[in-house]
Formats: C-alpha cells, structure tokens, sequence
C-alpha cells in the first residue's frame, strides 16, 4: 500500500511539473528541445490516467477518431462501449496495433448495436447500462445527443461531445478563441445548438471544437488531397494565393485531448479547440506533405476560382480563407500537449496508410485539369 501511494504521489507531481512547465515554456524554444519535451510530456499523459475506472458509453468508435480514442480510453483501464449500427466491424485492426494490443482491445470492447435516430430504442438499449461517461464522437443534432443524454442521465457524471471549429463566425481577428462569436448559419450549425442543449442541462459537459483532422485512415481527404497528386507527380492547383493560413491536428493528439478532458473538474462546462500547435499556408501544406513522402517540392499553380466553372466538384480540400485557432486554453487546463508537429504528422499519416496504399477516395483530377489547361500546362501522369 505504501509503494502504492508513493508511486501515485510520484504521477501527481510529475503532473504539477508538466502543468508548470506548459504554463512557462515560450514558443521560441529550439524545435529539437521541444520536440523531446513534448513527446515526454505527451507519453505520461497516455499512459497516465488519474481518473478511477469509468464505464463509457461511445457514440461512434468505428471510424477514424474513435478508433484511436476507444483505444487509448482502454488502456487505460476504462470500460467501453461502442454504440453503432453494427455495420462495420467492431474491431477492425488499425496500423498502430501490434498482434498484443489488438487482441487485448477485441477481447476488451464492447458493443450495442442500434440506430441512435430511433430515440426510444436508443434510450432503452442503454439506459439499463449505468454508463458514467458519454463520448459523443458522431452526433450531428442537438436532438440526437438530447436522446443520449435523457438515457443515461440518471448514472451520467460527464458528456463529452465531439464538435467543430467551424462554428465560428468568419473574424478578421484570428486565430478563434473560444469566446470567439459563432456562426448560427454555419453548416456545423447542428453542433452548435447541441452545445447550447448541453448547457441548458444539468450534466458536467465538455465540448471539444477540432480544426482539420489528419492522420492514418482519415475519411475526409485532406493530406490524401495532396499525396494523390504528388505521387502522381503532377502540378498542384492551389486555390488562392496559396497564402492564407489554416491549421491541422494529429487525430492522436485529439484523441489525446479527450482522454484528458475525462473527469477532468477543470474540463467541466468548458469548450476548447483542439489541433496543432502551429499553423500552415495552403503552399507550405502541399510542400509538407511532399516532404512527408520523400518526394521532390512539387510546383505549384496557384488560380483564382472565380475564373472556372467547377459545378458542384469541390477543387480543393480546404475553405478559402484564414481558419485556425489558438489551443492555449486547452493546453493549460488538459495539461495536455500536441505530440505530433506537422511534418512528423503527415509522415505517420503518409507510412501508416497512403504509403502501404490505403486511400478513402480515388484520385479525381478533373477540376486539376481545368485549372493547368487554362495556365498552357500539359501534364503527364507517373505510373
């Protein structure tokens, strides 16, 4: 018992020191210190859980973030279950597991199969559970997360809620806080009533606004954007000057940072964005996810949209203007730390998917095509 108690009062002051060197650390630290640092830092909070055992219920779990969240949530002794309609594989292996891992996870998770549309079924299937924590990784609508909050609100301790950063009202100030305005006409709208409803209640709640996620088997195709093209050594049509600033996030930094906010009291009732540290320009991406795949810069063609016609095809994989925000409240009341800078970020993403061949959609360069005719391009695609 005494080793016990000394070993968990080690944990703690470790924790009182990250906490204190983030709050002290300045931004001009050398890339290299800080690089090691931070991966320190990042592997205490992993491995490290000052929370007693939950029981969890995960809305989602079976595509990207919650693959890695529900792996993370795990080891770290809590007990999880997947809510999903049951129609991909609970335990589909991911590129991090090792043959260990992954049967300690397959034998370790749980799962209910059901339609969260279907209120009442929904309610019933998991109000009987006791489940103290909720991870709402997939819910779009206020009314969808109402449904799983009145199931398990007689046992629930903490609702935490996947959200999104486009929620803010476009500012001339940057980078978004999140005192920030929002935006009621945003397409992410639905989140945003959502955080209103988990205000109105009387449920410690957090909400957690990513910018772009990346990262192994990512479903929406940011840095896949990107390594179709340059694999297949063409130019890159790059909207805009190229110039304006955005922001990605590791999806195991995010993951991350929700395991941090877990019975966290700091984390109660708060909203916080969640990516890297630094921020990139459309250029400065297309150079990066080059860099990440040991490939030559590629040249870049910047254009203006508003000279083509497109439709209803989507050109480029990013929104035309400034979006990123700052991540300082995060890091400060998580005592959390993105592990992965943006180069190191796209290489897992690169060697762990796009690199073994793995890609959501097919390369599509049609709107490319558009753009390099107009400029007298001529391209021919590598094999």
């Amino acid at each position: 018992l005494a080793c016990s108690y000394a070993f968990r009062l080690v944990i703690r002051l470790i924790r009182i020191q990250q906490c204190t060197m983030q709050g002290t650390m300045k931004h001009a630290q050398a890339p290299a210190l800080r690089g090691k640092q931070t991966a320190r830092r990042t592997a205490v909070q992993v491995r490290c859980s000052s929370t007693e055992p939950k029981k969890i219920l995960m809305m989602g779990g079976t595509r990207f973030i919650g693959l890695y969240l529900a792996r993370q949530l795990i080891d770290q002794g809590h007990d999880v279950t997947l809510f999903t309609r049951g129609k991909k594989a609970v335990t589909s292996q991911i590129p991090d597991d090792t043959p260990a891992s992954f049967e300690k996870f397959s034998k370790t998770v749980k799962h209910i199969a059901g339609d969260r549309m279907d209120f009442d079924a929904l309610k019933k299937s998991i109000g009987k559970e006791g489940f103290q924590v909720v991870y709402d990784i997939n819910g779009r609508e206020a009314v969808e997360s109402a449904a799983v909050l009145e199931g398990t609100k007689s046992t629930l301790e903490q609702f935490i809620y996947c959200s999104s950063a486009g929620v803010y009202l476009k500012s001339d100030q940057m980078p978004h806080r999140e005192e920030d305005a929002t935006d009621p006409k945003s397409r992410h709208k639905g989140k945003l009533e959502t955080e209103a409803m988990l205000k109105n209640s009387d449920v410690p709640w957090t909400s957690v606004r990513p910018v772009y996620i990346y990262g192994p088997l990512n479903y929406n195709p940011v840095e896949e954007w990107f390594f179709h093209r340059i694999k297949a050594g063409r130019p890159i049509p790059v909207l805009g000057s190229g110039q304006q600033v955005t922001q990605l996030g590791h999806v195991k930094d995010l993951a991350t940072a929700f395991t941090a906010c877990l019975g966290n009291k700091k984390a109660y009732n708060q909203i916080y964005n969640v990516a890297g540290e630094r921020y990139v320009t459309f250029n400065g991406l297309a150079k990066a996810c080059a860099k990440a795949m040991g490939a030559p810069e590629p040249e870049l063609i910047n254009y203006n949209a508003k000279d083509y016609d497109f439709g209803k095809e989507k050109p480029f994989p990013l929104r035309d203007q400034h979006f990123f925000t700052s991540v300082d409240k995060a890091m400060a009341d998580l005592a959390w730390t993105p592990e992965f800078s943006l180069i190191d970020g796209l290489t897992d993403s690169y060697n762990k998917d796009f690199g073994r061949g793995g890609f959501r959609k097919a390369a599509d360069f049609t709107t490319d095509d558009m753009v390099l005719e107009k400029v007298g391009k001529k391209v021919v695609s590598m094999a």
